[in-house]
């Protein structure tokens, strides 16, 4: 039985991590607590009160755990991950995998040397049940060819509950890199681009003017050799909506469209996962909230026998590649 462990609980994507695991058979060895948001390993400790507590070399230098998940402050991701590589670990990370150039070559390159798994959880596209749902139907050839995403990230913002790095750019990477990775991945993965250019990309911050540094909108445009895809994220969701953002995502065909509303459909349906079908014979709605989970399984699959069913190694760090260089790119449109 695959046994796995956690280290770095900054970030609230960790649950589904464990969740997922388990769900898929894995054994849950442990976790170190070390942690910036005390409350988030509260609700940890709740949650898995049978889990142990393990400091983290001795989870590192442990020979029987095969996997480390890692959900730590996004700066520190990738140098853990390297870390979990080197003692022999696969790794499952929390998007974003890196925040810098730098970290993404020597991420690179510890994959490279040590032949290890370094898999990103885009929990956005991986973690939603609408989301597997919208990726059979494109497999099956439902809307024709995919020629353009739409995908729309916004978040509440919460500010008084937000640890200090939360609001540092070094720490959190920008917002392109923190949330519309999410974004890259599905444009690729549903436009089925093994490679894109960021045509366009802005950033800027509109209403966190006491965190000068903080970045509360983002916008990018991709074009790959046969689709384009347009991105907005941003942290202004409403205090009148009843979750945290209203995620959304179009994916236009030759023959029809997907519309997807994740998590919520407002003054509609309840509950999330909600999936819209339009081609050239009828409309139709289909609620996904029962569609299974597949990465898990794939994940421990590919540990197991060294395939790449979840997701290929070379999508993982083309996500990651153009994350960056929109970061990179984006034009500031702050107002002076």
């Amino acid at each position: 039985m695959l046994r796995f462990a956690v280290v770095g609980i900054d970030h609230g994507h960790i649950f589904d991590h464990v969740n997922g695991l388990l769900a898929a058979g894995a054994e849950f060895a442990g976790y170190c607590e070390k942690t910036s948001v005390p409350e988030l390993v509260d609700a940890f400790r709740r949650t898995y009160p049978d889990a142990p507590v393990v400091d983290r070399e001795t989870i590192f230098g442990d020979d029987s755990i095969d996997v480390i998940c890692i959900a730590a402050v996004p700066a520190d991701r990738a140098g853990l991950a390297i870390r979990a590589m080197e003692a022999g670990k696969d790794v499952m990370v929390d998007k974003p995998g890196m925040t810098t150039g730098a970290q993404l070559a020597a991420v690179r390159e510890t994959v490279g040397k040590t032949g290890r798994i370094f898999s990103v959880c885009f929990s956005e596209r991986l973690c939603v049940p609408s989301a597997v749902k919208a990726g059979k139907l494109v497999t099956a050839g439902a809307i024709g060819k995919v020629v353009q995403t739409i995908g729309m990230g916004p978040h509440r913002k919460s500010a008084g509950q937000r640890p200090d790095w939360f609001f540092e750019l070094d720490r959190f990477g920008g917002i392109i890199i923190d949330i519309a990775s999410h974004q890259i991945d599905q444009f690729l993965f549903y436009t089925g681009s093994e490679t894109a250019e960021v045509a366009a990309a802005s950033i800027g911050n509109f209403a966190t003017g006491d965190h000068p540094a903080f970045q509360d909108f983002g916008e990018v445009l991709l074009r790959s050799d046969h689709a384009a895809g347009y991105i907005r994220v941003d942290w202004f969701t409403p205090d009148g909506l009843p979750t945290w953002g209203d995620g959304r995502l179009t994916i236009l065909g030759t023959d029809g469209y997907i519309e997807l509303r994740k998590y919520v459909d407002i003054c509609g349906r309840d509950g999330k996962d909600h999936l819209f079908l339009v081609d050239r014979t009828h409309t139709e709605y289909i609620d996904c909230s029962g569609e299974k989970l597949d990465y898990f399984d794939q994940f421990v699959t590919d540990v197991r026998e060294r395939t790449e069913t979840a997701m290929s190694q070379a999508h993982v760090f083309e996500v990651c590649r153009l994350s960056l260089e929109a970061q990179e790119k984006a034009h500031n449109i702050t107002a002076r």
